[in-house]
Parts: C-alpha cells; sequence; structure tokens
C-alpha cells in the first residue's frame, strides 16, 4: 500500500512529526516510543496494549521504516516514511504500508486504507494548525450495548443528528468533568469523523463490533491524560446508555 500527501511544513518539522514518539503522538492513533537507530524499539500502545517492532531503515531526515516480529502463520507489518522537502518549499511525504495479514486480509486492507487517509489528513491539520507544538494522546473505546446504530448515537452526542454530516459543520462536545468544547467537523468518511478545536484534535473510528474508537491529541498544557481519558469513557457511557 502506498500513500502519498504534499503538506505546506518544511522537511524537518515533517520529519520530526514522523520519526519519533513526540511527533507521531500528535496526529497518529495511540501513543507512540521510538529508539532512533537500526535496530531500536517501536512501542505503539492503544490503551494499554503494546505493539511492538524494530526499526529497519533510520536515514535522518529523509527515511524511517520499522517491522513487526513475525507471528506464528507468518503475519507482519511493516511500515516507512519517505520525506523529500520541495526546493520551491513545501514537503512530500511518502507512506508505503507492507506486510502479511491474516485470513481476513481484504477488509484488513480496505480498513488500513480509510484509516491512512484520516490520519495523514490528522498529519496535515497538525501541521497546519499546531506547528512547533507536541500533543497528549488519548485513547479510549466503548462497545454499543442497545439496539440503535452506535454511529447515529455518536452523531447525537456530537450535535450532529438529524442531516449529512460536512466538513465545517460546527460541534459541541460535553464530556464529563470539563466545560463545553466547541469545534468543528474537520474529517468526514465513512466510519470516520475529525473533529478540530483550539486546544486538539479528536478522531472517532467505527471498529469492529459496532465499537467506537477515541484519539483525542490534546496541544495544552498542565493537563492528565488519565483524567482526560477517563472523561472520555464516561462520556462514551453516557451518551450510549
Amino acid at each position: 500500500m502506498r500513500k502519498q500527501i504534499e503538506l505546506s511544513a518544511s522537511a524537518e518539522q515533517v520529519w520530526e512529526a514522523v520519526s519519533g514518539g513526540p511527533g507521531l503522538d500528535s496526529w497518529f492513533l495511540g501513543r507512540s516510543e521510538v529508539e532512533p537507530w537500526v535496530g531500536g524499539r517501536v512501542a505503539q500502545f492503544f490503551g494499554e496494549v503494546a505493539e511492538e517492532a524494530r526499526v529497519s531503515v533510520w536515514e535522518p531526515g529523509r527515511r524511517f521504516a520499522f517491522v513487526s516480529p513475525e507471528g506464528p502463520d507468518g503475519t507482519f507489518m511493516a511500515i516507512e516514511f519517505q520525506v523529500e522537502g520541495r526546493a520551491q518549499g513545501g514537503t512530500v511525504l511518502r507512506l508505503v504500508h507492507s506486510g502479511v495479514l491474516g485470513d481476513e486480509w481484504q477488509a484488513e486492507v480496505e480498513a488500513l486504507e480509510r484509516g491512512w487517509d484520516m490520519y495523514l489528513h490528522t498529519l496535515d491539520q497538525y501541521l497546519t494548525h499546531f506547528p512547533g507544538q507536541f500533543a497528549l494522546v488519548v485513547f479510549a473505546a466503548r462497545a454499543a450495548d442497545g439496539v440503535e446504530p452506535v454511529w447515529e448515537v455518536l452523531e447525537r452526542g456530537l450535535g450532529l443528528s438529524g442531516r449529512k454530516v460536512v466538513q465545517g459543520d460546527r460541534v459541541r462536545l460535553t464530556p464529563a468533568g470539563f466545560a463545553p468544547i466547541e469545534g468543528v467537523v474537520d474529517y468526514v468518511a465513512p466510519g470516520f469523523l475529525g473533529v478540530r478545536t483550539g486546544e486538539g484534535l479528536y478522531r472517532f473510528i467505527l471498529g469492529q463490533g459496532d465499537t467506537v474508537v477515541v484519539g483525542h491529541h490534546i496541544f495544552a498544557d498542565k493537563i492528565d491524560p488519565r483524567k482526560v481519558e477517563q472523561a472520555w469513557q464516561d462520556w462514551l457511557t453516557k451518551i450510549f446508555n
């Protein structure tokens, strides 16, 4: 799978965003740790669960790649970022995602295609609206426990129900323990929704089993991510009950 995106940020800014834990935390799903050398450890945390890999390519400012251990069935995942600055300004980022998947490989490929489209867009939003900053990242998930489709419940909880959601729609979030948060929809695709506020980027994903996954990149000082994660869990529980 190959993706390419043109970014207005400098090559140095893009490299910082894709090659280290703080940069990846500011736009990608989950929390990341990277040891910056060939053979170094890469860990991606989704909640308390870590997926581990090893750095396979480390060319500072140009290429960064990592590959997961091979599973008992031969499956693995490998991701490579290629950064190319333009003489006239801006940067081209190329992504190569390869590997061997499981029995449901076609569904997995389609999900990865859609997911990368949203997260590369999130990278652009990060570099455009929060340049020079790093985010705290929160991950939360909530399975549906009713008969109503979970995405409809989510849209109602965000104040978006009753119409087709489009980029630019205003959003009002009311997680428990926080003042209401005003934002704007910055990304819409089937099963994916992005919201940008003055302090962060929110990403909602419809996962397997009618589950909603929330990724929240917080560009604000003196915020405890554990309290924010609990607030999201409380808010998701509230809107789905």
